[in-house]
């Protein structure tokens, strides 16, 4: 990765630039815990509120809304549930699964920004869990994308992160190792 500075207020611009008039969303530095706020009678846009002005929480955020479907979006956290930290084995494989395509939307975001991607187990106060399996899935998933194109609003933002970060123009796979995320 380059040694490129990171600052959240450069995503919430470039997403903001990219959706707020086309789509009437907003990406919104939150405080604690990441949540979408589709319109309302009380607020008249969609907000993507992301964590403490994480840049990863942003980047993860934002690829939750590009995967996110026209009925979805109109939903608090587009209709998910959310278990949080402590999950059982088996909340947790479900976590995962609906995981894969957000974490890999993300993968190749932060490869766009030039930014160190991290996979998120998001279960730390439980039993070990070995994170290789998701680790692959979520890689598998990146390759899906990148020879079937990622849905047109991650592109359009993938494409203004490799132009304002002056990354890659397409999708390398050489980029990507499910053994270094």
């Amino acid at each position: 990765m380059s040694c490129t500075q990171h600052h959240y207020q450069d995503l919430i611009n470039l997403f903001n630039q990219c959706f707020a008039e086309t789509h009437n969303t907003y990406l919104i530095k939150g405080d604690d815990e990441p949540i979408y706020l589709p319109a309302s009678d009380q607020c008249p846009y969609h907000g993507i509120y992301f964590a403490h002005g994480y840049f990863s929480s942003a980047l993860h955020e934002c690829a939750h809304w590009f995967i996110a479907g026209n009925q979805r979006r109109q939903l608090v956290d587009y209709g998910y549930w959310y278990e949080p930290d402590g999950r059982t084995k088996a909340q947790q494989q479900l976590f995962e699964k609906v995981e894969v395509n957000p974490q890999a939307v993300e993968w190749i975001l932060s490869v766009a920004a030039g930014y160190l991607f991290k996979v998120s187990i998001d279960n730390l106060n439980n039993e070990a869990i070995n994170p290789q399996p998701f680790k692959d899935a979520i890689y598998q998933q990146v390759k899906a994308y990148a020879h079937q194109g990622l849905p047109v609003r991650a592109e359009k933002f993938r494409q203004a992160l490799s132009q304002f970060y002056q990354t890659e123009k397409t999708i390398n796979l050489a980029l990507f190792s499910p053994k270094h995320c």
